[in-house]
């Protein structure tokens, strides 16, 4: 049987100071990573390479770094993969940001062009609820129907609260108004949720508060000349594959206020003959998803040493 890796890209939350390092002092990689850094810089307009190698932490974690220096892990672990002799991949997902670095993969978007698109996305979400306004909280232990039950209980009126994250069974995270977030967190733990944890960030990420930034990624959007897809993305709004670019822009707009189905995207590319799935980017978050959502096996790659690791799996 055909070998097919799919690639997992992800997102905010992976970050860490020092996270590229590896690449730099690698013979192999060095090069690459600094041109690579070259082109952060020049695309940002400012030193994003030496946020991510020297901290603080305070700034490379505030969402408007966060975004591209996590674009920026994702892709070049990906393309030391292939420098190192990596096959193109069968398929690509991201995690929400990640989903970014997967069009990149896939030659839809050029680092040129995402390094700015997602700091305009990342702005924009910052700016559609003022800091303090909004939540999010992760939730254990629950089934999907309950938690978006439990989301409806503790929405009212403008303050609402909704599941947007379906990251692995009985674990989502969900998202809202401040207020909204704490109640349902209160009424989970009512319902039986070993955990209601709200989590450190500064905006309700994928809830339909984010619709205002929406708006202006589709305006940041329209003006990019996308490419057509060298293999399948399977998208987090609609768990779906386009060609479309047009398609593809509408399922990137939709997903800055809509849920990450991940549990469904794994069992897609589970069902479309996945027979490796390669976390591709810092962190090993996403690993550990997949081990709880599919038997297909996983490995993770981060730095050039798990790269080629990664390189021996695949080859084994």
């Amino acid at each position: 049987m055909t070998s097919k890796i799919a690639f997992l890209f992800p997102g905010q939350g992976s970050q860490s100071v020092g996270m590229l390092n590896s690449f730099e002092s690698d013979a192999a990689t060095a090069n690459l990573y600094q041109h690579l850094a070259d082109v952060a810089s020049k695309a940002l307009g400012d030193d994003i390479v030496g946020l991510i190698k020297n901290g603080p932490a305070e700034q490379l974690n505030l969402t408007t770094n966060t975004q591209p220096a996590m674009l920026l892990g994702d892709v070049l672990v990906f393309e030391a993969w292939k420098q190192l002799g990596g096959h193109a991949p069968a398929m690509v997902a991201g995690h929400s940001l990640g989903e970014y670095a997967a069009l990149v993969a896939a030659g839809v978007l050029s680092i040129e062009q995402a390094l700015p698109l997602v700091r305009i996305r990342a702005q924009a979400m910052q700016d559609a609820v003022p800091v303090g306004q909004g939540g999010m909280a992760a939730v254990l232990g629950l089934s999907d129907e309950a938690v978006i039950q439990v989301c409806a209980s503790a929405s009212e009126g403008a303050s609402v609260v909704e599941a947007v994250n379906f990251n692995a069974p009985s674990q989502v995270v969900i998202a809202g108004s401040a207020s909204a977030v704490k109640k349902a967190c209160e009424l989970a733990k009512q319902a039986g949720a070993k955990r209601a944890l709200e989590l450190p960030v500064s905006a309700p990420f994928h809830s339909s508060l984010m619709k205002p930034a929406s708006i202006r990624l589709s305006e940041a959007l329209s003006g990019l000349n996308l490419g057509a897809p060298n293999c399948p993305v399977i998208n987090n709004v609609d768990v779906s594959i386009e060609i479309d670019p047009l398609r593809i822009v509408d399922a990137l707009v939709r997903q800055a206020y809509r849920p990450v189905r991940w549990v469904e995207t794994i069992q897609k590319m589970t069902a479309e003959g996945a027979t490796l799935f390669v976390e591709c980017g810092p962190g090993k978050v996403l690993s550990g998803l997949v081990k709880r959502i599919s038997d297909v096996p996983v490995v993770s790659m981060s730095d050039p040493d798990s790269v080629r690791a990664a390189l021996q799996a695949v080859s084994a």
